[in-house]
């Protein structure tokens, strides 16, 4: 698994390094030493997510990385900055990043050292298992007289980072040899190393649960289906803001390879299916953080692991399966096969009562088409809790846009011979009607919402920030989520 370089902050710059970092506001403050007329005639402005490199005393390199406007900074524009200056400083063992200081006056120290480190980690990814040994970024030392507070941020950014490269190592890795089991065991041994309560279920448990949509899927592959279940019980008990106790429950889409089954998939198509397990992937790396990160909240995941493969005894369409919670599916496309698998996980989350429950999946091509490459699709039932999570977001740098959940949508999932069938009647809408039908798993008045992420989870291209793959989407705003999450209000 991809290792996070060490991150620290010190008063003063250690004696080696191979490059400086320093962050540079339209303003032109703190920035001793900087040629700005050589800056000028080069063209460098200076503009968020933009950096130069040019010579420093003697061989070092200096990297020049761009803030924008001073008076616009957020902790975004940090996190943004801290991307681009280890991706551009990738080839290099060590880097030194000189922290504006004068910063802390738009900005609380904390919040700019954690979104900072957030970025660092992620610039400094590579997915390198099969790969031979290159330079790779190593250590980075922010130096500022800020203290305390910045490297308390820094420390909980890097975290964070961690738990965002550990979902990035979930999704890259291969169908073939992220197998459910192989998956599981993975996570398993993370998830005890942290401190969560860990329950893996095999397929006799699954069957024996009435795990019906897993098993469905799971027909056609010669790998067995595991579902997993992590728990986080904070010490001294959960508190929530008001001082009452809360539990949010966290339900992952896990396809660990998704070849459309017998509604086969083009070549094209399947290219990067690997990256159909992304929601669990975010789920379970969020949840390995939160001891760590020593969140006060209870909170709880489920994630169905299977792929979905045209084997002998794959499912056909017209099949009928039964979920967890008793109702009869009528499946048309096995394609369509991710709300299947999470039918059942959040109908076993519902079993539990928790206040809440959040589901993330690569569900559908339609938000993608809706809202592009960039923003998750988000869809719910309570307003306070829709609007939490918007605002964690938010906070975390993770764009998303909240779609409705139109009822006079429900008829087209009508099925002549099951309660519903798993795909609506025409080609419009089709997030909105697979939201609608995983809605139908969740009792009615317990606060849920949606985040369908199909097309942020994955990167076909080399980003300023980071590079192609699995983006650990979800991660941050699950973590913000947790930190911050009140029992929703009703309606």
């Amino acid at each position: 698994m991809a290792d996070v370089p060490k991150i620290k902050v010190s008063a003063k710059p250690p004696i080696r390094t191979d490059a400086l970092v320093m962050l540079l506001d339209t303003d032109r403050v703190d920035t001793d030493g900087v040629d700005w007329g050589y800056l000028d005639r080069i063209g460098f402005e200076a503009k968020p997510g933009t950096h130069v490199m040019v010579p420093g005393d003697g061989n070092l390199v200096r990297i020049l990385v761009g803030l924008g406007d001073r008076a616009e900074v957020t902790p975004d524009t940090f996190r943004r900055a801290g991307a681009v200056a280890a991706k551009a400083g990738a080839k290099f063992g060590r880097i030194n990043v000189d922290f504006p200081d004068a910063s802390s006056e738009l900005l609380d120290p904390r919040a700019m050292g954690q979104a900072l480190a957030e970025g660092l980690a992620s610039g400094a990814y590579s997915y390198d298992r099969y790969k031979s040994s290159e330079v790779k970024l190593r250590d980075i030392v922010v130096v500022s007289k800020l203290g305390r507070e910045l490297s308390s941020g820094v420390q909980r950014g890097r975290v964070v980072g961690e738990a965002v490269a550990f979902a990035r190592d979930l999704v890259n890795e291969p169908g073939g040899s992220a197998t459910p089991a192989a998956l599981a065991k993975t996570v398993a041994e993370r998830a005890m190393a942290a401190g969560l309560g860990v329950k893996l279920m095999d397929e006799k448990a699954i069957a024996k649960a009435g795990m019906g949509g897993l098993i469905a899927v799971n027909k056609g592959s010669t790998q067995p289906p595991r579902f997993i279940q992590l728990t986080y019980q904070p010490s001294g008990g959960s508190q929530n803001s008001d001082g009452s106790g809360a539990h949010l429950a966290l339900v992952g889409k896990g396809i660990t390879f998704d070849s459309g089954g017998l509604s086969l998939k083009s070549g094209d198509g399947m290219m990067t299916m690997k990256m159909d397990k992304g929601g669990g992937a975010a789920v379970l790396a969020a949840m390995c953080a939160l001891p760590a990160l020593k969140v006060r909240q209870r909170v709880s995941a489920y994630v169905p692991l299977t792929d979905n493969m045209p084997g002998p005894d794959a499912q056909r369409p017209g099949d009928v399966f039964t979920a967890h919670n008793g109702k009869t599916v009528e499946v048309l496309n096995t394609d369509a096969e991710g709300r299947l698998v999470l039918a059942d996980a959040l109908s076993v989350a519902a079993d539990a009562e928790p206040d809440a429950i959040i589901d993330l999946a690569t569900l559908t091509g339609a938000v993608m088409v809706a809202l592009g490459q960039r923003i998750a699709g988000l869809m719910g039932n309570n307003t306070d809790f829709s609007g939490q999570i918007s605002d964690a977001a938010k906070w975390a740098g993770e764009s998303v846009w909240e779609l409705p959940l139109p009822e006079e949508y429900r008829s087209a999932l009508d099925s002549p011979v099951a309660d519903l069938k798993n795909i609506g009647g025409d080609r419009y809408g089709g997030a909105l009607t697979a939201g609608l039908f995983l809605s139908e798993f969740v009792p009615e008045g317990m606060p849920w919402a949606h985040l369908d992420i199909a097309g942020t989870a994955w990167s076909d291209s080399d980003t300023a920030e980071a590079g192609k793959g699995g983006t650990g989407f979800g991660v941050r705003t699950l973590l913000r989520l947790v930190e911050r999450f009140s029992v929703p209000a009703a309606g």
